[in-house]
């Protein structure tokens, strides 16, 4: 088992990456040269897109995917969000996939909507120095690369269903009856 990197500020080239998503990736870079803890909104949809997850939910659906599976690519928590940067198209196909997963139907606490941020949408960007602060935006898993590796929709479908499903504990015998008497009848004839 996996668990995810301690990467908590980004790297050179992860800035330069993430730069790469606003329109003047120039002016980007030099905003964050003069104010390295100064946080920032970048655009979604052409160099990645965002999943939205309540902080517990997303953070299940992290486990799950350093865990049991493939490792996942940046990851911030913002006003008590996790924000998993995925693939540009993440946005547009996940809900259809939740929705053929049923996902709405069965939405209690355990199971929450999960928010997309694709083409048009925009997402605030930690600062590229870590901030330990309670409640400030900060990288859980920071950019370290000029191409990190974002999962897709089916890889964040699995580890939405597998969180929920870990969340959820749903049984189809009904809750034993605490006065009930027992009595073994095995021995009997």
């Amino acid at each position: 088992m996996s668990s995810a990197p301690n990467v908590t500020r980004a790297t050179p080239d992860g800035v330069t990456w993430l730069a790469s998503a606003g329109t003047y990736p120039r002016s980007t870079l030099a905003l964050w040269e003069e104010r390295p803890d100064a946080p920032i909104v970048l655009p979604c949809g052409t160099v990645f897109d965002v999943v939205s997850a309540p902080a517990i939910f997303g953070r299940r659906m992290l486990d799950r995917l350093w865990d049991e599976g493939p490792g996942s690519g940046p990851v911030a928590v913002f006003r008590g969000r996790v924000l998993l940067f995925t693939a540009p198209g993440t946005a547009q196909r996940l809900p259809s996939l939740l929705n053929w997963e049923e996902w709405g139907s069965h939405r209690t606490d355990e199971v929450p909507p999960l928010l997309c941020h694709g083409p048009g949408d925009a997402v605030t960007v930690p600062a590229l120095t870590g901030n330990d602060t309670p409640g400030s935006s900060r990288w859980l898993v920071a950019p370290d690369t000029r191409h990190p590796w974002l999962p897709g929709p089916e890889v964040l479908l699995w580890a939405a269903v597998r969180a929920a499903r870990s969340a959820v504990r749903i049984s189809i015998f009904p809750p034993a009856d605490q006065d009930a008497k027992v009595y073994d009848v095995s021995r009997r004839r």
